[in-house]
């Protein structure tokens, strides 16, 4: 097997492992991706309309 398979596997164990243990945490981080993103998105919107 060449190891970017095998650690793409193991990354999405852990991902799937760690929402089943830790749900809360999982939902969190999500949310705080989602807000990084909105604000992102909000500011580029800003900074394009000012040009």
């Amino acid at each position: 097997m060449k190891l970017k398979t095998v650690l793409t596997w193991a990354g999405t164990a852990f991902v799937i492992w760690w929402v089943i243990q830790q749900p809360q945490s999982a939902a969190h981080l999500v949310h705080n991706i989602g807000a990084f993103l909105t604000t992102a998105a909000s500011g580029l919107s800003h900074f394009v309309a000012s040009i």
